[in-house]
Protein backbone atom coordinates (compact mmCIF):
# COMPACT_ATOMS: atom_id res chain seq x y z
CA UNK A 1 0.00 0.00 0.00
CA UNK A 2 1.52 3.69 -0.68
CA UNK A 3 -0.71 5.24 2.04
CA UNK A 4 -2.46 7.52 -0.38
CA UNK A 5 -6.36 7.14 -1.18
CA UNK A 6 -8.94 8.76 -3.25
CA UNK A 7 -12.36 8.76 -4.47
CA UNK A 8 -11.30 7.57 -7.77
CA UNK A 9 -9.08 4.29 -6.62
CA UNK A 10 -12.15 3.63 -5.13
CA UNK A 11 -14.28 4.00 -7.92
CA UNK A 12 -12.00 2.51 -10.17
CA UNK A 13 -11.62 -0.46 -7.89
CA UNK A 14 -7.59 -0.03 -8.03
CA UNK A 15 -4.92 0.23 -5.50
CA UNK A 16 -2.33 2.55 -6.72
CA UNK A 17 -3.19 6.10 -7.93
CA UNK A 18 -1.04 4.39 -11.15
CA UNK A 19 -2.67 4.39 -14.59
CA UNK A 20 -0.60 2.50 -17.46
CA UNK A 21 -1.44 4.74 -20.30
CA UNK A 22 -3.43 3.51 -23.14
CA UNK A 23 -1.08 3.55 -25.85
CA UNK A 24 -2.40 1.88 -29.46
CA UNK A 25 0.09 -0.40 -30.62
CA UNK A 26 2.12 -0.17 -27.75
CA UNK A 27 0.54 -1.52 -24.70
CA UNK A 28 -0.68 -5.03 -25.25
CA UNK A 29 -2.50 -7.22 -23.16
CA UNK A 30 -0.05 -8.68 -21.64
CA UNK A 31 1.05 -5.45 -20.18
CA UNK A 32 -2.73 -4.32 -19.16
CA UNK A 33 -3.13 -7.81 -16.61
CA UNK A 34 0.34 -7.30 -15.58
CA UNK A 35 -0.39 -3.60 -14.23
CA UNK A 36 -3.95 -4.28 -13.37
CA UNK A 37 -2.77 -7.69 -11.43
CA UNK A 38 0.00 -5.07 -9.45
CA UNK A 39 -2.74 -2.48 -8.58
CA UNK A 40 -2.58 -0.01 -10.80
CA UNK A 41 -5.20 0.41 -13.79
CA UNK A 42 -3.80 -1.30 -16.87
CA UNK A 43 -5.13 -0.26 -20.12
CA UNK A 44 -5.38 -1.41 -23.95
CA UNK A 45 -5.31 1.27 -27.09
CA UNK A 46 -8.27 -0.05 -29.58
CA UNK A 47 -8.41 3.22 -31.54
CA UNK A 48 -6.67 1.48 -34.41
CA UNK A 49 -8.25 -1.97 -34.78
CA UNK A 50 -11.87 -2.76 -35.77
CA UNK A 51 -14.76 -3.98 -33.35
CA UNK A 52 -13.50 -7.67 -33.70
CA UNK A 53 -9.98 -7.38 -33.20
CA UNK A 54 -10.87 -4.94 -30.18
CA UNK A 55 -13.09 -7.84 -28.52
CA UNK A 56 -10.28 -10.34 -29.27
CA UNK A 57 -7.80 -7.87 -27.02
CA UNK A 58 -10.82 -7.41 -24.19
CA UNK A 59 -10.51 -11.25 -24.20
CA UNK A 60 -6.85 -11.18 -23.89
CA UNK A 61 -6.90 -9.47 -20.75
CA UNK A 62 -9.83 -10.74 -19.03
CA UNK A 63 -8.02 -14.49 -19.57
CA UNK A 64 -5.17 -13.06 -17.60
CA UNK A 65 -6.73 -10.54 -15.01
CA UNK A 66 -9.44 -10.34 -12.93
CA UNK A 67 -8.65 -6.70 -12.23
CA UNK A 68 -10.39 -3.58 -13.68
CA UNK A 69 -8.75 -2.81 -16.70
CA UNK A 70 -9.52 0.39 -19.76
CA UNK A 71 -10.16 0.46 -22.75
CA UNK A 72 -9.34 3.56 -25.00
CA UNK A 73 -11.22 5.18 -28.60
CA UNK A 74 -10.04 7.58 -30.83
CA UNK A 75 -13.07 10.49 -31.12
CA UNK A 76 -11.12 12.35 -33.67
CA UNK A 77 -13.65 14.07 -35.90
CA UNK A 78 -13.62 11.41 -39.29
CA UNK A 79 -11.06 12.09 -41.55
CA UNK A 80 -12.31 13.95 -45.15
CA UNK A 81 -10.38 13.04 -48.36
CA UNK A 82 -8.52 15.99 -49.88
CA UNK A 83 -6.88 14.21 -53.25
CA UNK A 84 -4.93 17.58 -54.18
CA UNK A 85 -3.24 17.41 -50.71
CA UNK A 86 -2.68 13.58 -50.34
CA UNK A 87 -1.27 13.23 -53.91
CA UNK A 88 1.40 16.17 -53.02
CA UNK A 89 1.88 14.45 -49.65
CA UNK A 90 3.03 11.12 -51.50
CA UNK A 91 4.79 12.98 -54.47
CA UNK A 92 7.20 14.70 -51.22
CA UNK A 93 7.81 11.59 -49.67
CA UNK A 94 8.76 9.56 -52.86
CA UNK A 95 12.44 10.42 -52.51
CA UNK A 96 12.47 8.54 -49.13
CA UNK A 97 11.02 5.56 -51.00
CA UNK A 98 13.19 5.69 -53.53
CA UNK A 99 15.83 5.50 -51.50
CA UNK A 100 14.67 2.63 -49.64
CA UNK A 101 14.13 0.53 -53.12
CA UNK A 102 10.49 0.56 -52.41
CA UNK A 103 7.14 2.39 -54.13
CA UNK A 104 5.60 4.97 -52.77
CA UNK A 105 1.39 4.55 -52.00
CA UNK A 106 -0.31 5.55 -54.99
CA UNK A 107 -3.12 6.75 -52.72
CA UNK A 108 -3.89 7.03 -48.95
CA UNK A 109 -6.78 5.05 -47.25
CA UNK A 110 -7.89 6.50 -43.89
CA UNK A 111 -7.04 3.29 -41.70
CA UNK A 112 -8.84 4.05 -38.19
CA UNK A 113 -12.39 5.06 -37.96
CA UNK A 114 -13.36 7.33 -35.18
CA UNK A 115 -15.69 6.00 -32.62
CA UNK A 116 -17.77 8.56 -32.60
CA UNK A 117 -19.31 6.88 -36.49
CA UNK A 118 -18.20 3.55 -35.43
CA UNK A 119 -21.74 1.94 -34.19
CA UNK A 120 -19.58 -1.94 -34.40
CA UNK A 121 -17.65 -0.81 -32.07
CA UNK A 122 -20.38 0.54 -29.79
CA UNK A 123 -21.89 -2.59 -29.86
CA UNK A 124 -19.29 -4.98 -28.98
CA UNK A 125 -18.28 -2.99 -25.62
CA UNK A 126 -22.05 -3.07 -24.58
CA UNK A 127 -21.48 -7.22 -24.96
CA UNK A 128 -18.34 -7.13 -23.59
CA UNK A 129 -18.44 -4.29 -20.92
CA UNK A 130 -15.22 -3.78 -20.22
CA UNK A 131 -15.17 -2.01 -16.82
CA UNK A 132 -13.90 1.26 -17.87
CA UNK A 133 -13.74 3.14 -21.67
CA UNK A 134 -11.54 6.09 -22.28
CA UNK A 135 -11.61 8.58 -25.01
CA UNK A 136 -9.07 10.39 -26.57
CA UNK A 137 -9.29 13.45 -29.06
CA UNK A 138 -12.29 14.47 -28.37
CA UNK A 139 -15.90 12.54 -26.79
CA UNK A 140 -18.36 10.97 -28.39
CA UNK A 141 -22.45 11.88 -28.89
CA UNK A 142 -24.37 11.81 -25.56
CA UNK A 143 -26.49 8.39 -27.08
CA UNK A 144 -22.87 6.63 -27.08
CA UNK A 145 -22.48 8.05 -23.70
CA UNK A 146 -25.46 6.91 -22.28
CA UNK A 147 -25.82 3.79 -23.89
CA UNK A 148 -21.92 2.53 -22.46
CA UNK A 149 -23.38 3.97 -18.83
CA UNK A 150 -26.58 1.90 -19.20
CA UNK A 151 -24.29 -0.86 -18.95
CA UNK A 152 -22.31 0.24 -15.91
CA UNK A 153 -19.17 0.92 -17.78
CA UNK A 154 -17.26 4.01 -15.84
CA UNK A 155 -16.17 7.28 -18.48
CA UNK A 156 -13.06 9.23 -18.90
CA UNK A 157 -11.71 11.53 -21.09
CA UNK A 158 -8.21 13.32 -21.96
CA UNK A 159 -8.19 17.12 -21.66
CA UNK A 160 -5.41 19.42 -22.76
CA UNK A 161 -6.79 22.47 -21.50
CA UNK A 162 -10.21 23.99 -19.54
CA UNK A 163 -12.15 24.27 -22.18
CA UNK A 164 -12.25 20.67 -23.03
CA UNK A 165 -12.31 19.15 -19.60
CA UNK A 166 -15.82 21.72 -18.92
CA UNK A 167 -17.16 19.65 -21.94
CA UNK A 168 -15.97 16.60 -20.51
CA UNK A 169 -17.87 16.93 -17.09
CA UNK A 170 -20.96 18.49 -18.96
CA UNK A 171 -20.74 15.11 -20.73
CA UNK A 172 -21.67 13.63 -17.67
CA UNK A 173 -18.23 11.51 -17.33
CA UNK A 174 -16.48 10.35 -14.55
CA UNK A 175 -12.71 11.51 -14.74
CA UNK A 176 -10.30 13.60 -16.90
CA UNK A 177 -6.94 13.14 -17.85
CA UNK A 178 -4.73 16.18 -17.89
CA UNK A 179 -2.58 15.30 -20.66
CA UNK A 180 0.55 18.15 -20.76
CA UNK A 181 2.36 19.47 -22.94
CA UNK A 182 5.72 16.98 -21.76
CA UNK A 183 2.94 13.69 -22.39
CA UNK A 184 4.29 11.46 -25.36
CA UNK A 185 2.51 10.67 -27.64
CA UNK A 186 -0.91 12.14 -29.61
CA UNK A 187 -2.17 15.70 -28.00
CA UNK A 188 -5.50 14.92 -27.27
CA UNK A 189 -6.89 18.09 -28.21
CA UNK A 190 -10.68 18.08 -29.45
CA UNK A 191 -10.30 21.04 -32.20
CA UNK A 192 -6.82 21.03 -33.77
CA UNK A 193 -8.16 24.14 -35.73
CA UNK A 194 -7.94 26.12 -31.78
CA UNK A 195 -4.95 27.56 -31.09
CA UNK A 196 -2.84 24.73 -28.31
CA UNK A 197 -2.09 26.16 -25.09
CA UNK A 198 0.28 23.63 -24.88
CA UNK A 199 -0.13 24.09 -20.82
CA UNK A 200 2.44 21.73 -18.88
CA UNK A 201 1.56 18.84 -16.63
CA UNK A 202 1.20 20.64 -12.80
CA UNK A 203 -0.22 23.67 -14.58
CA UNK A 204 -2.82 21.96 -16.51
CA UNK A 205 -3.53 19.55 -13.78
CA UNK A 206 -3.67 22.38 -10.56
CA UNK A 207 -6.19 24.18 -13.09
CA UNK A 208 -8.25 21.66 -13.55
CA UNK A 209 -8.66 20.38 -9.95
CA UNK A 210 -9.55 24.21 -9.07
CA UNK A 211 -11.85 24.34 -11.97
CA UNK A 212 -13.99 21.63 -12.29
CA UNK A 213 -15.20 18.70 -10.02
CA UNK A 214 -14.03 15.66 -11.45
CA UNK A 215 -11.07 13.99 -10.38
CA UNK A 216 -8.14 14.35 -12.24
CA UNK A 217 -5.70 11.95 -13.75
CA UNK A 218 -2.21 13.82 -13.97
CA UNK A 219 -0.26 12.89 -17.47
CA UNK A 220 2.82 13.74 -19.10
CA UNK A 221 6.62 13.54 -18.48
CA UNK A 222 5.68 11.43 -15.00
CA UNK A 223 8.33 8.92 -14.45
CA UNK A 224 8.69 7.80 -10.81
CA UNK A 225 7.79 7.71 -7.32
CA UNK A 226 8.58 11.21 -6.60
CA UNK A 227 6.71 12.70 -10.23
CA UNK A 228 3.55 10.79 -9.22
CA UNK A 229 3.49 12.08 -5.31
CA UNK A 230 4.40 15.64 -6.85
CA UNK A 231 1.24 15.74 -9.07
CA UNK A 232 -0.61 13.79 -6.16
CA UNK A 233 0.25 17.22 -3.88
CA UNK A 234 -1.39 19.14 -6.67
CA UNK A 235 -4.53 17.61 -6.00
CA UNK A 236 -4.77 14.79 -8.50
CA UNK A 237 -6.47 11.48 -7.42
CA UNK A 238 -4.26 9.24 -9.06
CA UNK A 239 -1.34 9.49 -12.63
CA UNK A 240 -0.90 8.22 -15.73
CA UNK A 241 2.24 7.25 -17.19
CA UNK A 242 2.89 5.75 -20.97
CA UNK A 243 6.44 6.42 -21.65
CA UNK A 244 7.22 4.78 -18.45
CA UNK A 245 6.05 1.27 -19.86
CA UNK A 246 7.61 1.87 -23.39
CA UNK A 247 10.30 -0.33 -22.60
CA UNK A 248 8.64 -2.91 -20.48
CA UNK A 249 9.42 -6.67 -21.43
CA UNK A 250 5.34 -6.76 -22.50
CA UNK A 251 5.69 -3.94 -24.45
CA UNK A 252 4.72 -4.06 -28.44
CA UNK A 253 7.67 -1.42 -28.92
CA UNK A 254 10.32 -3.04 -31.58
CA UNK A 255 13.81 -3.41 -31.14
CA UNK A 256 14.44 -0.06 -33.00
CA UNK A 257 11.94 1.80 -30.64
CA UNK A 258 13.73 0.46 -27.60
CA UNK A 259 16.78 1.30 -29.01
CA UNK A 260 15.53 5.02 -29.76
CA UNK A 261 14.17 5.10 -26.10
CA UNK A 262 17.34 4.06 -24.76
CA UNK A 263 19.34 6.84 -26.04
CA UNK A 264 16.96 9.52 -25.52
CA UNK A 265 18.96 11.93 -23.26
CA UNK A 266 20.77 12.08 -26.79
CA UNK A 267 18.43 13.16 -28.84
CA UNK A 268 15.39 14.13 -27.10
CA UNK A 269 11.82 14.64 -28.23
CA UNK A 270 9.63 16.61 -30.78
CA UNK A 271 6.01 17.57 -31.34
CA UNK A 272 5.05 16.71 -35.28
CA UNK A 273 2.37 16.33 -37.54
CA UNK A 274 4.03 14.26 -40.02
CA UNK A 275 3.75 10.70 -38.98
CA UNK A 276 -0.11 10.46 -38.46
CA UNK A 277 -1.59 14.31 -39.17
CA UNK A 278 -1.95 15.23 -35.79
CA UNK A 279 0.31 16.63 -33.36
CA UNK A 280 2.07 14.06 -31.33
CA UNK A 281 5.32 14.31 -29.44
CA UNK A 282 8.18 11.52 -30.52
CA UNK A 283 12.04 10.63 -30.00
CA UNK A 284 13.80 12.61 -32.26
CA UNK A 285 14.29 10.44 -35.88
CA UNK A 286 14.84 10.46 -39.16
CA UNK A 287 10.75 11.15 -39.65
CA UNK A 288 10.30 13.77 -37.30
CA UNK A 289 13.39 15.70 -38.57
CA UNK A 290 11.86 15.66 -42.43
CA UNK A 291 8.92 17.58 -41.14
CA UNK A 292 11.06 20.32 -38.97
CA UNK A 293 10.01 22.76 -42.25
CA UNK A 294 6.95 21.54 -43.56
CA UNK A 295 3.79 23.48 -42.95
CA UNK A 296 1.02 22.08 -40.65
CA UNK A 297 -1.59 23.02 -44.12
CA UNK A 298 0.66 20.22 -46.25
CA UNK A 299 0.30 17.42 -43.96
CA UNK A 300 -3.14 15.28 -44.38
CA UNK A 301 -5.26 15.21 -42.06
CA UNK A 302 -5.33 12.35 -39.40
CA UNK A 303 -5.37 9.25 -39.43
CA UNK A 304 -4.60 9.63 -43.72
CA UNK A 305 -1.40 10.63 -43.45
CA UNK A 306 -0.86 8.14 -41.04
CA UNK A 307 -1.19 5.67 -43.93
CA UNK A 308 1.92 6.81 -45.66
CA UNK A 309 4.31 6.89 -42.92
CA UNK A 310 3.10 3.25 -41.98
CA UNK A 311 4.39 2.35 -45.41
CA UNK A 312 7.22 4.46 -45.12
CA UNK A 313 8.35 3.08 -41.82
CA UNK A 314 7.75 -0.53 -43.03
CA UNK A 315 9.76 0.09 -46.19
CA UNK A 316 12.91 0.90 -43.82
CA UNK A 317 12.40 -1.63 -41.38
CA UNK A 318 12.68 -3.85 -43.99
CA UNK A 319 16.37 -2.67 -44.87
CA UNK A 320 17.28 -2.32 -41.32
CA UNK A 321 16.34 1.30 -40.73
CA UNK A 322 14.25 2.38 -37.50
CA UNK A 323 14.65 5.80 -37.92
CA UNK A 324 10.62 6.13 -39.61
CA UNK A 325 9.13 4.93 -37.20
CA UNK A 326 6.04 6.03 -34.86
CA UNK A 327 8.36 6.57 -31.89
CA UNK A 328 6.24 8.21 -29.36
CA UNK A 329 7.41 9.30 -26.46
CA UNK A 330 7.62 12.16 -23.80
CA UNK A 331 9.96 14.40 -22.24
CA UNK A 332 10.81 12.55 -19.02
CA UNK A 333 12.07 9.85 -22.06
CA UNK A 334 15.45 9.66 -20.51
CA UNK A 335 14.35 8.48 -17.42
CA UNK A 336 12.65 5.21 -18.71
CA UNK A 337 13.26 1.96 -17.49
CA UNK A 338 13.57 -1.63 -18.93
CA UNK A 339 11.76 -4.32 -16.77
CA UNK A 340 8.58 -6.56 -16.73
CA UNK A 341 5.55 -4.37 -15.96
CA UNK A 342 4.59 -5.93 -12.69
CA UNK A 343 8.25 -5.05 -11.47
CA UNK A 344 7.88 -1.58 -13.14
CA UNK A 345 4.84 -0.88 -11.19
CA UNK A 346 6.30 -2.36 -7.51
CA UNK A 347 8.59 0.06 -8.05
CA UNK A 348 6.89 2.86 -8.57
CA UNK A 349 4.51 2.46 -5.55
CA UNK A 350 8.11 2.06 -3.27
CA UNK A 351 9.32 4.91 -4.66
CA UNK A 352 6.15 6.68 -3.99
CA UNK A 353 6.05 5.23 -0.34
CA UNK A 354 9.15 6.73 0.32
CA UNK A 355 8.51 10.46 -0.76
CA UNK A 356 4.64 10.50 0.52
CA UNK A 357 3.80 12.39 3.40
Amino acid sequence: MTGFRSGLLDLLGIKLPIVQAPMAGVSSPEMAAAASNSGALGSIGVGSVDAHAAREMIDAVRERTRAPFNVNLFCHEPAHAEPALERAWIERFEPQFRALDAAAPQTLRKIYRSFVEDDSMLRMLIETRPPIVSFHFGIPLDAKIQALRSVGIILIATATNLAEAHAIEAAGLDAIVAQGWEAGGHRGCFDLERTDEQLGTFALTRLLVRETHLPIIAAGGIMDGAGIAAALKLGAAAVQLGTAFVGCDESLADQGYRAALDDAAHHGTIMTRVISGRPARCLANRFSLLGLNIPDAAVPGYPIAYDLGKALNAAAKAHGEFGFGAQWAGQGAPLARSRSTSALVAALAEEFKEVWS
